[in-house]
């Protein structure tokens, strides 16, 4: 305690000289937050007289009265002397007083008082009250009080802003847990009407946060149990709001709008339906049946209220929309309602709104441990509906890009959802709703549909991943064959190849600038024989535009004597050309690359026995471009039942084994695990041609 005699100190709170009692108070402030020192202080008398000061002081005495009674109140002391006197006085303050050091003391005050935990039987006629309800007499007295508090959040004083949420915080926690059903949104709606969650988003995103972190994540935390109770909220026709706001959706998409559709001879025609007998007043708005309270089980209140949101803000876009699916067959429309429920229940699921208390508590931890600090704050949750809206059109764009039916809402849906995990959930604290607003519009669908397909691999990896290596070999081994019988198609095909260089010289000796002019003196066709098993070819003196026959290519070598093929052909040599450059022939000054193949010759005579173990150079060839060189190189290597080595066929068999496991799972959902293991396609009925078809552009 300081060796501080306590009557004495009460003494003075109740001395005649403001000077005198505003030292007690000040010395008061800084112990009494001691509960023994509290206990002392209550039975000297101490606490009427803290009571009176806090009643009728002004100034700094009054400053530091207003924290001595908040601190007394933390440790559970003087509860006996919170009235309405006192509640009015500090309600005033915060409505009137414009010190912030008042400001600070006044908010801990109602902070504790909307805190306490229970109704409390005191010494006096009748039960005190807390929580909202003992500060609503003097709210309704000062009507600007949440008005002044909301404005509050803006000050350049971080420890003021820090009160005034914590005080907000306890009045919403406190109307959401004993309000009436119908009393909660309203006051709930009131904040939101005065600023409140643009105040909070905008201090969630600057360098303040540090400072206001636990009443900033407090707030996070009851916005999600907000939005929790809303979902819980059962939609009930039998509820006038309820009606109401599916009465809102049904007029505002225009229903006596004539609609196009088509007549028994095919042509357009407009047809006016009364609103009242219409047989697809919900239907058309995206509802599966004409009795939509249902529909909203899994979304609850939540669902309507986004949905009601949406069409309010966008009528105009609404109708629109409405007017271009008229026009459409009923399998081709997007089902606008249930798209909405689907952007909402993505979302839910995205914060995890459904997440228990423990969860929260982690959070907290975190927060105080200081790890991955920025990642527990998400101040896109407070932008609720504008992410819904971005979410849902941009479902409403990949619906039309796709040209999707009926049948294919799931996996439009997942394709939304893959969305705003990569760009909601990767946006960092500082990102402005406006920037990921935007990035959702532009986001490519192709790179969505590369992600989903990586999504896929990666949630299999786990459960999966003997199974799936298996499955990648065998996709391999298949690839691997198809890849060698491409590359041997091609060598059956044939070939020119240039076989001697020239120069082309215009008058006089060759110089260095004719060097660089060379071109082929000669050609050599090359071509793989039928069976296989000869390698023909036959020198040209000009390359023709056609393909020789057989017939007309009288060398030819065994390939059963041949003994290698080397080349300065490699993986590396190759995979730095873009695939534009493989497709170009190179000049022919530029062509260097060269395939050798060796061989030992048959002996004929017992003469040439000294020669058995010679290897002799059996064939050249000089590819001209790089997509050429990799053909005839691996495709000798794999006739030879050998690896191939170039990057580009190497390439190749990566992109179609790729391919391959990727149609395996296409129709493989990310919940199927949970369930075992799904059952893999087969290839029966699929002949050779199957791949062809797929993949012969490659």
């Amino acid at each position: 305690m300081e060796n501080i005699n306590v009557s004495e100190l009460v003494e003075r709170l109740g001395s005649d000289e403001d000077a005198v009692r505003k030292m007690a108070v000040f010395k008061l402030q800084s112990n009494i937050g001691d509960p023994s020192f509290a206990e002392v202080f209550i039975a000297n008398g101490g606490l009427n007289r803290l009571r009176f000061l806090t009643l009728n002081a002004s100034g700094n005495t009054l400053a530091y009265s207003l924290t001595s009674f908040s601190r007394l109140l933390e440790v559970d002391k003087g509860w006996d002397c919170v009235n309405q006197d006192l509640i009015a006085r500090v309600v005033e303050l915060v409505v009137t007083h414009p010190l912030v050091n008042i400001l600070r003391g006044a908010m801990s005050i109602l902070v504790a008082i909307v805190s306490h935990p229970q109704l409390t039987p005191r010494q006096t006629s009748q039960p005190a009250v807390f929580g909202f309800r003992a500060l609503k007499p003097a709210i309704a007295t000062h009507p600007k009080f949440l008005e002044m508090l909301v404005s509050r959040l803006s000050s350049a004083d971080h420890a003021l802003c820090a009160n005034a949420l914590q005080l907000i915080n306890s009045l919403m926690r406190d109307a959401m847990t004993n309000d009436a059903e119908n009393e909660w949104p309203r006051f709930i709606k009131r904040l939101q009407d005065l600023g409140v969650i643009k105040a909070v988003y905008i201090l969630m995103q600057s360098s303040a946060l540090h400072d206001l972190a636990h009443p900033i994540l407090e707030f996070q935390g009851l916005t999600k149990v907000l939005l929790r109770k809303w979902r819980e909220v059962k939609v009930d026709l039998e509820k006038p709001e309820h009606r109401r706001a599916l009465k809102g959706i049904h007029l505002a998409s225009n229903p006596d709008r004539p609609e196009r559709t088509e007549n028994s001879t095919g042509r357009a025609e407009d047809v006016r339906k009364s609103r009242r007998h219409n047989p697809e007043k919900w239907r058309r708005l995206g509802f599966q049946t004409e009795s939509p309270a249902w529909e909203f089980n899994e979304a609850g209140f939540l669902g309507l209220m986004d949905l009601t949101d949406f069409v309010r803000r966008h009528e105009d876009g609404f109708q629109k929309l409405l007017l271009e699916q008229s026009a459409k067959p009923a399998e081709q429309r997007c089902p606008i309602a249930r798209a909405s429920l689907a952007v909402t229940s993505i979302l839910y699921e995205h914060f995890e709104v459904g997440s228990t208390d423990t969860e929260e508590a982690k959070s907290y931890l975190a927060l105080d441990s200081r790890v991955n600090f920025d990642n527990l704050f998400k101040p896109l949750l407070l932008q609720w509906s504008r992410l819904h809206t971005a979410g849902l059109q941009a479902l409403f764009r990949m619906w039309k890009a796709t040209g999707a039916e009926l049948d294919d809402f799931g996996k439009v849906v997942e394709l939304v959802k893959i969305l705003i995990e990569q760009v909601v959930g990767q946006a960092p604290r500082t990102k402005d709703v406006s920037e990921v607003e935007e990035e959702i519009t532009e986001f490519d669908y192709t790179r969505l549909r590369e992600m989903q397909m990586e999504l896929v691999e990666e949630a299999y990896e786990g459960v999966w991943g003997a199974h799936l290596g298996q499955v990648r070999e065998e996709l391999r081994h298949e690839a691997l064959q198809f890849v060698k019988e491409q590359r041997i198609r091609c060598l059956l095909q044939g070939a020119w190849f240039p076989d001697a260089l020239g120069y082309k010289q215009e008058n006089g000796p060759v110089t260095k600038h004719d060097l660089k002019r060379s071109v082929p003196s000669s050609w050599r066709y090359v071509r793989l024989s039928h069976n296989r098993r000869y390698l023909h070819y036959a020198d040209f003196e000009v390359q023709g535009n056609y393909e020789p026959g057989l017939d007309m290519l009288p060398e030819k070598v065994d390939l059963s004597i041949v003994s290698s093929v080397v080349s300065n052909v490699s993986a590396t040599s190759l995979s730095s050309n873009s695939s534009t450059e493989t497709l170009t022939p190179l000049p022919a000054r530029l062509s260097t690359t060269k395939i050798t193949i060796h061989g030992y010759l048959p002996h004929s005579s017992s003469a040439d026995s000294s020669q058995e173990n010679t290897e002799r150079i059996l064939l050249t060839l000089n590819p001209q471009s790089h997509s050429l060189a990799s053909e005839w190189l691996d495709g000798l290597l794999m006739l030879l039942n050998q690896q191939p080595i170039t990057a580009e066929t190497t390439k190749l068999i990566n992109l179609v084994s790729g391919y391959g496991l990727k149609i395996r799972l296409l129709n493989v959902r990310f919940e199927d695990h949970m369930n075992g293991q799904p059952e893999m396609p087969g290839r029966e009925g699929l002949d050779e041609d199957y791949y062809y078809e797929v993949f012969g552009g490659l």
